[in-house]
């Protein structure tokens, strides 16, 4: 089974802390955190048939049926989660919580006074917050029964994943989110590469006010540890070595027999999402922001004339079915939960990107 071993979520103990959030300044909510009945439809979303199925393990629900969706944190993650969850055709009431109400609000979802009463009204939620409170929220919508997406990292610390890994019941869909695992691009030239000579990720960005608490690895390297260890190599045993600070960093990791490189930087002046590989004939160039691939063939003439290089290349742009990464993989979640199948980016495998990012950071401090 791709979890951990079952477990009754009511006899579940959360581990005490100390509260972050603090009480609610307005006093009226529409949320009121009571469990609702599941909503059904024929063909439309505005024919609603109500039926009294039990959702205190929402993995019941039939094909067909809509989920109620909520969202824990609204930063600017969290608002493009509600967004998304909002206009999709399988969700029927989009829920938020956030120790800013106003923040709540600005999302258009249903605002509700605690975390507890969301994780009452809703099948899934995505967990939104800032990382050292990620795993403590988890905990929660795990005991709760409520099938849960993790904004990446899910932890602070590849041991704290591991205990959280262990709470998870076979029948509970618990997954990361790793959003560029589903650009359309790595799709493109993950079916294009085999064996490939070299890869190489360059994932750059100007300084942002809104990350704290972690380093660019687990900031920004993350995505593209996570795709070379999960998409193009999977499976494959690493070794690695970095050098860097906190804020820009760089990494030469061995493959199988294939080197890869992977630069992130929170100090650039442009914002740069690329990978680069070589194979056998041709050299493919994905850009992740535009979505767009180059396929450069290898030369069918190369030489010297008259003291003057001479090279033809074929060059394809590849056409790519452009979409919004994040709708892909939230629309991925919600089917996830209604087949009862585990979400592609596992707790399993976060735990393996937190334990490489954890082995880049040691060579960064060394």
């Amino acid at each position: 089974m791709p979890f951990g071993g079952r477990h009754d979520p009511s006899a579940l103990q959360i581990p005490g802390s100390q509260e972050i959030l603090h009480q609610s300044r307005y006093p009226r909510y529409p949320c009121t955190g009571e469990k609702k009945k599941s909503v059904y439809t024929d063909t439309h979303k505005n024919t609603p048939k109500y039926h009294g199925v039990d959702l205190s393990y929402p993995q019941n629900i039939p094909g067909g049926g809509l989920m109620d969706v909520g969202v824990i944190g609204a930063g600017t993650v969290g608002r493009n989660h509600a967004r998304i969850y909002s206009g999709l055709k399988g969700v029927g009431t989009t829920y938020v919580y956030d120790i800013d109400d106003e923040v709540a609000a600005a999302t258009g979802a249903v605002v509700c006074r605690s975390r507890e009463d969301l994780l009452k009204c809703v099948d899934c939620v995505s967990i939104a917050v800032p990382t050292p409170h990620r795993a403590e929220i988890a905990r929660e919508a795990i005991a709760a029964g409520v099938h849960t997406l993790i904004e990446k990292p899910p932890c602070l610390s590849s041991i704290e994943c591991e205990r959280l890994a262990k709470l998870i019941p076979d029948d509970l869909v618990v997954g990361i989110d790793l959003v560029e695992r589903f650009n359309p691009v790595i799709t493109e030239i993950r079916d294009l590469i085999d064996d490939p000579h070299y890869v190489a990720f360059h994932r750059h960005n100007p300084a942002s006010p809104r990350v704290t608490g972690n380093s660019v690895v687990t900031d920004l390297m993350m995505h593209d540890i996570d795709i070379v260890s999960h998409v193009l190599f999977p499976g494959e045993t690493c070794t690695i070595h970095a050098s860097g600070t906190g804020d820009v960093a760089a990494a030469l990791a061995t493959f199988g027999r294939t080197p890869v490189y992977l630069s992130a930087s929170r100090r650039a002046a442009k914002k740069v999402r690329l990978i680069y590989v070589e194979v056998e004939d041709r050299t493919i160039i994905g850009d992740l922001m535009t979505q767009e691939v180059t396929i450069y063939h290898r030369p069918e003439t190369y030489g010297q004339s008259g003291g003057l290089y001479h090279q033809e290349n074929v060059i394809e742009n590849l056409l790519v079915n452009k979409v919004e990464p994040l709708m892909i993989e939230l629309e991925t979640f919600l089917q996830a939960v209604r087949e009862g199948t585990p979400f592609p980016v596992t707790i399993e495998q976060g735990l393996a990107n937190l334990r490489i990012c954890e082995a880049i950071y040691r060579d960064l401090s060394a």
